[in-house]
Formats: C-alpha cells, structure tokens, sequence
C-alpha cells in the first residue's frame, strides 16, 4: 500500500477544493501547454472536466500565460500576465475548478496568487532562490517542479527553501531528466525518494517525453511514449499525474510533439486510475 504523505489543499474560495496527497486519490492536473486563445482555453476545460467527472477524478486546470523558455526567440510564448490571468479568471469562474499556472520571475507571483489556487515553479527556476521566496511567501501552495539537472535527493534544500518563506504546502513534480544527449529520462525511482521527503509528488507524463532543440529551433517529442510512462508512475506510487493536452498537437503552438491529444486522454487516464486503485491497496 501506497506510503501517505503530508496533504496540501488547492482550491481557494470560489472552487470546490482539492486534496493532493494524503489519503486522497491520484489527482489530474492538465490543460493545454499555454493560453493560445480563451475560446480554445475553455473548450479544453470543458473538455476536461467531462472526462474527469465521468472517471470520478479531481481537476487542477493548468495553462500558461507566458512560456519564458521557449527554444527560439521568435516562438509563440503566449498572452502575457494580464491578458492570460484575465482567461484564467473566466475559466476558473466558469468551471469552478482550481487554477494553476506557471510564475517566472519574483514580481509576478503576488499578481498569479491573487488568481491561481497552486502556484507552479517551472524546472529551469526550481533553484532560484528569490522566486521560491516571493511565491511561497504568498502563502499559496507550491508546485515544485524537478529541474532536468536535480537529483532527487537534492530537491529537498528547495522544498526547504519554501517551508521556511511560508508557503502553505508544497508538492513536487517529477519531469525527467537530461543527459545531454537531447532526450530525458525517467528514474522512476526518484518517485519514492521524492515523497520520502514527506510531501506529495505529481509525474510530469508529457514533458517527461520531450527531445529539447531535437527540431533545430523548437523542442522536439515523442507524445507515443506518455502512456507508458504515465503508467509506470502510477505503478510506483504518485498523488497527480499533469498531462498537458490539446485538441490538435501537431498544430499547437507550444510543445505540440509531446502533448496528448484530447481525444485519447479517457484512455490513458483509465489505466492509470485503475493502477493507482491497486497501488493504494484497493481492487
């Protein structure tokens, strides 16, 4: 049976809140990579929550506002912070279901926490030591996600980092990691060694499966792969699986090579709630 972790509480008021970690069931945490359009924003989430109703799993809408690490200069990065918040605000008061999205420097983040019920720290930043500080003195839970060049065992100086600037729970995500070699790869190990540190771990499935630059001047992927790794984290205990999502990958304007499609989503989601049961101790 799956160790229990220390819980955190997504969901500010306006929203039914969410449990992640604890006793509580795998969460899903999905949505496009970032805000290409409101209308193509909120078709996801409908989406979403249908699916998620229908399986009977708790939702955590994520998109981005801004994509600061895009490969090339000329990339689509997304709306920006007020036109995005904007489309987030209508989405969450739309849906009722909690928000989380990206902060990539230490002056957005009383603005994002105004708005997002989880604040999420991208991978490149997950060592910086002034945004942690400015998110997690918001008192907003955290999403810490792994940097590509962090060991597991050295997430625990960030988690550290946030407990003592205030952050009102934190939760880190597994996204695989670099060699070098333009590929990343998943130690599925690292998925108890992360939650030996007492807080609840989500597994990135599609960044897991991206190739960085592979396509000269954008990121490359291979989207074939998430199943299997999704199930394989399931199958070594995690408290959320994110998955980015989008009714045309290929034509996406961001990551395209590595998110799911819509469509194939209930699939996917199905073997993993079914292996998440099992690994909880349940039929």
């Amino acid at each position: 049976m799956l160790k229990t972790v220390a819980p955190i509480q997504v969901g500010k008021a306006g929203v039914a809140p969410v449990t992640i970690g604890g006793t509580a069931p795998i969460v899903l945490i999905a949505g496009p990579c970032v805000i290409e359009s409101e209308e193509g924003a909120t078709q996801i989430c409908a989406a979403l929550q249908a699916i998620c109703s229908s399986l009977g799993v708790k939702l955590v809408f994520k998109a981005s506002f801004d994509k600061a690490n895009r490969t090339s200069l000329g990339a689509f990065r997304g709306p920006g912070l007020e036109d995005g918040l904007r489309v987030l605000r209508n989405i969450r008061a739309r849906f009722g279901v909690p928000i989380t999205t990206d902060v990539h420097e230490p002056h957005q983040a009383e603005s994002v926490s105004e708005l997002a019920d989880l604040l999420q720290i991208p991978a490149f930043l997950a060592r910086q030591t002034d945004l942690l500080v400015a998110c997690a003195r918001t008192g907003s839970p955290i999403n810490l996600k792994k940097a590509q060049f962090m060991a597991p065992q050295s997430v625990g100086s960030a988690v550290a980092k946030l407990m003592a600037s205030g952050a009102h729970g934190v939760m880190v995500t597994e996204r695989g990691t670099a060699f070098g070699h333009g590929d990343l790869v998943v130690d599925m190990r690292g998925i108890p060694q992360m939650r030996g540190l007492g807080v609840p771990v989500c597994f990135d499935a599609t960044h897991s499966v991206q190739k960085p630059g592979s396509l000269g001047d954008s990121t490359g992927g291979d989207r074939s792969m998430v199943p299997f790794l999704a199930n394989g984290a399931a199958g070594v205990g995690v408290d959320a699986l994110f998955v980015e999502v989008h009714d045309n990958p290929d034509a996406a304007l961001s990551d395209g090579p590595n998110m799911l499609e819509l469509a194939s989503l209930p699939g996917v989601l199905a073997k993993v709630l079914a292996i998440d049961r099992v690994v909880r101790g349940g039929k």
